[in-house]
Order: structure tokens, then C-alpha cells, then sequence
């Protein structure tokens, strides 16, 4: 569970900023400065930690931000780096006034671009020559107006009703990084996290029965849920199999059930190395023109993990027993290491999402079962500090769920596998939105999708222990016009998910680390949402009492309302009879 931040190293430079430091406010919105020419490169970012203890190495500009409380309601602090050579290569890192790092944009791009809340603060601006080439950079720092929102949707709010796991099975409380499928042949919901998997069913009323069906040697699997440094879980949606795959050192190990956990299938693993973090698994029906399945399982599985300097992926055609080889769908010359989870098409098409892609958030895109892969990127959106999620309709629209590098909660829309992206907007905007994280997106018929998240009202550095006072629910937002409009509501109104901060920097974290570094959200086979996630605050934390930093297994499930399939729009909350053999 690593990620790649930026240390409060002193700045050493033979050619400092020019000038030194400046300030920017609502009656002075813009500052520029300059440094160089650099020589030497610095990519000691690539393994870590980003070390500016030699001379050039590193070069530190300070900023002063001074607005009236509420200018951050309409506006952003942009900063933009650039320079004359496209051929050389500079990154951008912004530290807070205690030298922590709030934003970075460490790509190819030209310019590298951070968009930050317009708030009262000092930052140290923090520029890297990753590839300088003699060349020399100027940076902008100004406040700029947000672009207006289209108005949210006028639909009928879903509402959520939330279960958590007993406190009778084992890992209830360890259940950071969890991920959810729905079994829609048998109903049930399939929860993994950590070394659980465990089974969720739901009753009539909604009630919902927790059951450990962890993968293990009694039931078929000897190398599943002994050892974790990432869990995930995928359940096909439409062969009904389950994955549960945990990172372990250089490989994965993975099993799959075909009836809900009762037995389970020991496999070959990943394939391919399974790198250092954020490995995820999942599948869909092959694209046609290219070779397919070999056995009588119907659907590819990916198997797809970022290293230190690239993410790969492999696929499997016979059920994820085995897989080919690793094919390379980046390097560090195109985006950050870090990806999110792998979805696929009805027509075959695979994507993996990625938070910062030459300045803006991509999906990496393979329309040939995973020989090739190209990255398609946003054009409006900046890096985040949280991986986006993909989710893709029944027509093949791709809804992408992103956090902003200013905190806020955007989505976007594509027709035609991220060559362009349409209805970019910040669907927190409404309900007072500023800092949002773990961005989960699934969608069903080809113009519904739901994009959940964990979100707070209050602004600021929402990583920071010490000063961070905000309180976090869980938020789901819903389409039913392909993305033009979406309507947000809180899935858990009287219950904190978490107080204060929520760390997402690895290693270097304290004890706000307990929710770890993502959600996720599926649909059941009536088109209803069921959203995943560790409840950090739970006993007397929920009522008032003080942080608790639980990460106790927890589902909200939608309850009423309009679902992501309009056939069964009535069934939800409605009086219609349940169609036969529909769960």
C-alpha cells in the first residue's frame, strides 16, 4: 500500500527562483517566476521520495494566499510550469506550510499543471528538472474563476439503507480497501477486504446477513486469504464467478468460486509480476476480431499492476486459471504509476484509470484483448490525489469519476472510448462539496451510472492530523440522462464515516490511515447500487463522540428510487412484482 510523495527535503539550487517568493490575493490574482538554466536531471522521484539535497536538484519558489473566507465557493489557485523545449521535462510539487505535499503534476506534460482550492495559505511550489536539457522553466500562479456547473439533475433522489459485518467475523474491523461484486444469478453480494471474503445477503425487508466465506485450504483454496499487501475482488456479472486476488511480495495469489464462497478454485496466480501496489482484477466478454477464449469459459480476465516505473496487464482465456504474457500499458513517460481498477466493455473494450497522465486524469484503453493499450486522457480534469474509477454502460458510454487536484468531485462522459470527453462537472457542487476521496464508478443501462465517493464540507488539507476538522460521509451521485445531470445525495446522513483527516499517503501516515486507499460500487441484477466501504467512525464516534479510526466492513444498498436499469425502475421502492428469477 505505497504511493509516491514528496519529502520536505531542503531545496538546494544554484539557480533559485527569480524572484524568491510572492503572493496572490482576490485584488492581485497573478505571479509569475523563473529559474534556471538547469543541467543536471533529478528522477530520484521514480523510486520514491524526490531527493533535493544536491545542487539544482530542486527548486522552491514560496507563495502567500490571501482571500476572503468563501472565495474558494467560485474560484481555484492554478499553477502552471512551463517551458521553451518540449523535449526536456520538468515536474511540479506543492507542499504545505508544515512541508507536506498537497498537489503534484509529475509527468511528460508541457505544461505541468495543479489546481488547488482558492483559500488563505502559504505553500512552498516545488519544481523537479526530471529531464531539463539546459532548459529553464517560468511558473504562474493565479486565481482563476470555476466554470459553471450545469444545474443538477431534477430526478427523485435513491435513497441507501447501510449494513456492517458482526463483530463475529474475524477481519469486521480490518476491512480497509474493500471491493464488492453481486453473485446476480444467487443475489448475494460478494465483500472483500483485507484476508475476508465475506458473503452478504439480503432478505425481503433489506435486512442483511453477513457470512465468512473466506478462501482457504478446508474449502479448496490453500494459497487464498492467509497473507495480504492488497486485497481485491471481481465478480463477472455475467458467469456469475468470483475472484478474490491478494498482493503477496512478487505475486498474486488468487483463487475463484463459482457458488458464493462454498468452494473455491486455486489458480496460477497473476501471470505477471505483480509490482509494488494497487494490483486489480476483472473481466469481460473478448472484443471480436482477436484470439479468444481456449476453454469453454466464455470471458476474459485481466490481471493488471503498477511497478515502480510502468503498470502492465495480462489476460487469461480459460477463466483465470492461467495468463499470458505482461503487456505494458504505460510508463512513467506517460503517467503516474498508480492505476484504479480494470473494467471491461460489452464490446470487449478494457480500461484501467489513472490519476495524473501528461497533467490531466486518463483511462489507458485496449481494444484488442490486451495485446496493445493507448492512453486516452481528459482534457479537463488536473491530477488527484485518489485513483478514478471507470464504470461503462450497456452501449458502451464510459462514465469517469475523478477528485480533482482542487479536492472536488468531477465526472465525466465518453462516447467513444475516451478520444473526447463530454458534461465534465463537479457533482458535489450543490451539497457544499470541497474535498472529496476514493472515487467508485458503475454504471448500467447505457445513460444511468452512479459515482460514489466519501465527501466533506470543509476545505483545507484534508491530509493534514493536526489542523483537519472535517466530518466525511458517504456520497453517491446518479445519472439517468447519460451524464448531463446528476443528483448527489448522502448515503449515510446520520453517520460519519470518518472525523478529521484521511490520509492517502501511504506509508508515511499515522493512524488516519485506517480507510487505507479505496471504495467500490457495483449493481445488482435489478440495477440497484450497493457501495462499499470502511466505516472509520463508528461506537460513540457516531454519536458525537470522537474519532474512532475503525475500518469496519460496511454496504449502503440503495433502497428506492429509480435504478440503473429502467426496466425494474418500479420494482425498487415500487409496488411491482419482482420479475421471476431476478434477485
Amino acid at each position: 500500500m505505497l504511493t509516491l510523495v514528496v519529502g520536505s527535503l531542503p531545496s538546494v539550487s544554484a539557480d533559485a527562483a527569480t524572484p524568491s517568493s510572492g503572493s496572490v490575493s482576490d485584488t492581485a490574482p497573478t505571479t509569475t517566476w523563473s529559474a534556471g538554466p538547469f543541467t543536471v536531471p533529478n528522477t530520484t522521484g521514480t523510486a520514491g521520495t524526490v531527493n533535493c539535497s544536491t545542487p539544482q536538484a530542486c527548486d522552491d519558489y514560496a507563495l502567500d494566499v490571501s482571500v476572503p473566507a468563501g472565495y474558494d465557493a467560485g474560484h481555484s489557485l492554478r499553477l502552471n510550469v512551463k517551458w521553451p523545449n518540449s523535449a526536456a521535462d520538468f515536474d511540479l510539487y506543492v507542499l504545505d506550510a508544515g512541508g507536506r505535499e498537497v498537489a503534484a503534476s509529475a509527468s511528460s506534460s508541457d505544461p505541468e499543471t495543479v489546481l488547488l482550492p482558492a483559500v488563505t495559505a502559504s505553500y512552498t511550489v516545488r519544481v523537479v528538472p526530471f529531464a531539463p536539457l539546459g532548459d529553464s522553466f517560468t511558473g504562474t500562479a493565479s486565481l482563476v474563476a470555476n466554470p459553471a456547473d450545469p444545474p443538477p439533475s431534477t430526478a427523485v433522489p435513491p435513497t441507501y439503507g447501510n449494513s456492517s459485518a458482526p463483530d463475529s467475523i474475524a477481519d469486521a474491523h480490518n476491512a480497509g480497501e474493500p471491493s464488492i461484486g453481486v453473485d446476480r444469478a444467487s443475489g448475494a453480494a460478494m465483500f472483500q477486504a483485507y484476508t475476508s471474503t465475506l458473503k452478504v445477503t439480503y432478505d425481503s425487508a433489506g435486512s442483511a446477513t453477513w457470512q465468512d466465506k473466506s478462501a482457504r485450504a478446508a474449502n479448496g483454496c490453500p494459497q487464498g486469504s492467509t497473507t495480504s499487501l492488497d486485497p481485491i475482488l471481481f465478480t463477472d456479472p455475467a458467469t456469475h464467478r468470483t475472484f478474490e486476488s491478494q498482493l503477496a511480495g512478487k505475486s498474486a495469489l488468487t483463487c475463484y468460486t463459482d457458488d458464493d464462497g462454498e468452494t473455491w478454485t486455486p489458480t496460477g496466480g497473476s501471470g505477471i509480476n505483480s509490482g509494488v501496489d494497487h494490483q486489480t482484477i476483472g473481466g469481460g466478454p473478448f472484443a471480436s476480431g482477436g484470439p479468444g477464449p481456449i476453454t469453454s469459459y466464455p470471458n476474459a480476465v485481466y490481471y493488471c499492476s503498477q511497478d515502480i516505473a510502468d503498470a502492465s496487464c495480462a489476460v487469461s482465456r480459460d477463466g483465470g486459471l492461467t495468463y499470458g504474457p505482461a503487456v505494458s500499458m504505460y510508463s512513467l513517460l506517460d503517467c503516474g504509476g498508480l492505476h484504479g481498477h480494470v473494467k471491461a466493455a460489452p464490446d470487449g473494450t478494457v480500461y484501467v484509470p489513472n490519476k495524473g497522465c501528461g497533467g490531466h486524469q486518463a483511462v489507458a484503453v485496449s481494444e484488442d484483448n490486451g495485446l496493445t493499450w493507448t492512453v486516452r486522457d481528459n482534457p479537463s480534469s488536473t491530477p488527484g490525489d485518489s485513483d478514478p474509477s471507470v464504470g461503462v454502460g450497456a452501449g458502451g458510454t464510459v462514465y469517469m469519476g475523478y477528485q480533482n487536484s482542487d479536492g472536488t468531485a468531477r465526472v465525466a462522459v465518453s462516447h467513444d472510448k475516451g478520444k473526447t470527453w463530454l458534461y465534465d462537472q463537479n457533482v458535489g457542487a450543490a451539497l457544499g462539496l470541497k474535498n472529496i476521496v476514493f472515487p467508485a464508478v458503475t454504471a448500467g443501462d447505457d445513460n444511468r451510472a452512479a459515482f460514489a465517493f466519501l465527501g466533506t464540507t470543509t476545505g483545507g488539507n484534508y491530509q493534514d492530523s493536526a489542523t483537519f476538522d472535517g466530518i466525511w460521509h458517504l456520497y453517491v451521485a446518479t445519472t439517468y440522462d447519460g451524464g448531463q445531470s446528476w443528483v448527489t445525495v448522502d448515503a449515510t446522513p446520520t453517520d460519519p464515516v470518518q472525523k478529521g483527516s484521511i490520509c492517502t499517503g501511504g506509508t508515511t501516515c499515522g493512524k488516519d490511515r485506517n480507510l487505507l486507499d479505496f471504495n467500490d460500487v457495483t449493481v445488482d441484477a435489478r440495477g440497484r447500487v450497493l457501495a462499499a466501504y470502511a466505516d472509520g467512525c463508528t461506537g460513540t464516534c457516531a454519536t458525537g463522540g470522537a474519532q474512532s479510526y475503525d475500518a469496519l466492513a460496511s454496504i449502503a444498498r440503495q433502497s428506492s428510487g429509480n435504478t440503473l436499469y429502467g426496466a425494474y425502475d418500479a420494482v425498487v421502492g415500487g409496488t411491482r412484482s419482482q420479475p421471476r428469477g431476478v434477485r
